[in-house]
């Protein structure tokens, strides 16, 4: 028992709990639970306002001085997070520890969550996916990619992980562990999480159409039972990879508040914050592009006569767009086109006479073979013509020319920046292998036929009471007319 006696102690969230199955308590960072029960290590019964359940313990820290809780009167002193390693119960009435004493309870907490995590993992790839295979009956190889996602690279990456951090971890004096280098060696393994996280949203939908089947609510169920696994539906177990990489940003800055300047593992736990904020931020940044794919695919099919591969097949984002005048060398005759500049490709697009918001599709350039180049103003040797504002692309594998003319010195400035952006991009997608699944590309082009659906009733609506209101406007003033003639005729 982590809390004995019967005592009531407060804990304060460090960040957000979203619950994914009934009985979970749902909490945002800052608020405040009473603890009720910690019998469990990973996951604690809790009461905050008038609402209990179970919430992981991980994302919570224990109140340095418990009098500061609305907890049972006589609540002790608890320490923050420290355990009694003689016993395994939780420390009460222990003043505060020094700086050693508290960066050595983040060591034990960060050792701690590691060790229960992959727990966590093993649980799914081998009481729920291994188990899932032997029903071919019930599940396909594309709803097992779409639920699970790549649980199982994460699981032996963790392993991997967990295993360096323990020959780092010092038993003894934990305060002199240094785990910072084991952060910075395997940083580029983290980036396997921007996928998982990606395909999440995915996942719950596609669990969420199966669990209306009584068959897969048992199934899940009977699995969760055989592994021994803690009473938490399956979305909380694939929740918690999502959870866990936001959670180290968190772990690590609270190492570095109890590591001193002079500690040998001071800048590597410093580069190691720095490196996984960027992983976190970098994730929440391709969850954002993964959320606006259903607006590409909705702007491409208001382009008319569209042809080729959907802009979903290559790009996920739009990075500039502007109108210009583009010259090509074959041609050399200049003409106004609006360009939409996305990663991998730049689309061509020519205004309607008339209609100047309806767009049609001229072409597109694949930016993976171009090279962009600064023109200087005046006179251009490729084209011979006079320039102001341009700047050329270049075929790498021909010696295919294009000239943009902006309007602006200051638009031609954007654009070039626009290019490095795109480049950039790519590169940052190719290191982290970000890519837009079927599944998603199938997700958009329904969602753009579900649009163009409620478009058309909305036109038919409109029409027919266009058609109806002219129809009662027209027998109103027939009505009107044959009333003033039955005065007229009474009158005479």
């Amino acid at each position: 028992m982590l809390i004995s006696g019967g005592s009531v102690v407060s804990a304060e969230a460090v960040w957000d709990h979203v619950t994914m199955a009934e009985r979970e308590l749902a909490f945002k960072a800052g608020d405040v639970i009473k603890v009720l029960d910690a019998s469990n290590k990973d996951w604690w019964w809790g009461q905050m306002d008038d609402e209990e359940g179970w919430f992981p313990a991980s994302f919570v820290r224990l109140w340095v001085n418990q009098d500061r809780a609305e907890s049972a009167e006589g609540a002790s002193d608890v320490q923050n997070g420290h355990t009694d390693p003689s016993n395994g119960c939780l420390c009460i009435g222990q003043p505060l520890q020094n700086r050693d004493q508290m960066r050595a309870n983040v060591i034990n907490e960060i050792m701690s969550t590691e060790r229960h995590y992959i727990k966590h993992l093993k649980d799914i790839c081998e009481g729920y996916l291994r188990q899932c295979r032997k029903r071919i009956d019930m599940f396909n190889d594309d709803q097992l990619k779409v639920i699970f996602g790549n649980i199982e690279d994460i699981y032996r990456f963790q392993m991997g992980f967990v295993r360096d951090l323990e020959k780092q971890y010092n038993i003894e004096e934990p305060h002199l562990s240094e785990i910072g280098p084991c952060f910075l060696e395997h940083q580029d393994g983290f980036w396997i999480y921007s996928e998982y996280c990606n395909n999440h949203l995915d996942a719950c939908m596609e669990l969420s159409k199966l669990m209306k089947d009584g068959r897969y609510q048992h199934f899940f169920e009977a699995c969760r039972l055989l592994q021994q696994m803690i009473d938490i539906a399956i979305d909380g177990f694939l929740l918690t990879p999502v959870q866990k990489i936001c959670k180290y940003p968190l772990q690590l800055a609270e190492l570095l508040k109890y590591t001193g300047q002079d500690h040998s593992d001071y800048r590597y736990v410093a580069a190691a914050l720095a490196v996984m904020r960027n992983v976190t931020q970098q994730i929440n940044e391709r969850k954002r592009r993964l959320e606006n794919i259903d607006k590409i695919a909705q702007w491409q099919a208001s382009v008319l006569d569209w042809e080729g591969d959907d802009i979903l097949d290559r790009s996920s984002e739009l990075i500039y767009t502007g109108e210009m005048s583009w010259i090509y060398q074959p041609y050399g005759r200049s003409q106004q086109r609006v360009f939409f500049l996305f990663d991998h490709q730049l689309v061509l697009c020519k205004k309607d006479l008339i209609r100047r918001d309806i767009l049609y599709y001229k072409g597109r350039i694949d930016m993976d073979r171009y090279t962009v180049r600064d023109a200087i103003d005046g006179r251009d040797d490729d084209f011979n013509v006079s320039v102001k504002n341009a700047f050329k692309l270049h075929n790498r594998d021909s010696e295919e020319l294009h000239v943009f003319l902006a309007k602006k010195p200051e638009e031609k400035i954007r654009w070039l920046r626009a290019f490095h952006e795109e480049r950039r991009m790519v590169q940052e997608d190719e290191k982290i292998g970000f890519e837009i699944s079927e599944y998603q590309k199938r997700q958009a082009a329904m969602t753009v036929r579900k649009v163009a659906k409620q478009k058309g009733e909305t036109t038919k609506r409109f029409q027919v009471n266009s058609t109806f209101f002219y129809f009662n406007s027209s027998v109103f003033h027939a009505t009107k007319i044959n009333t003033c003639s039955f005065w007229l005729i009474w009158m005479f």
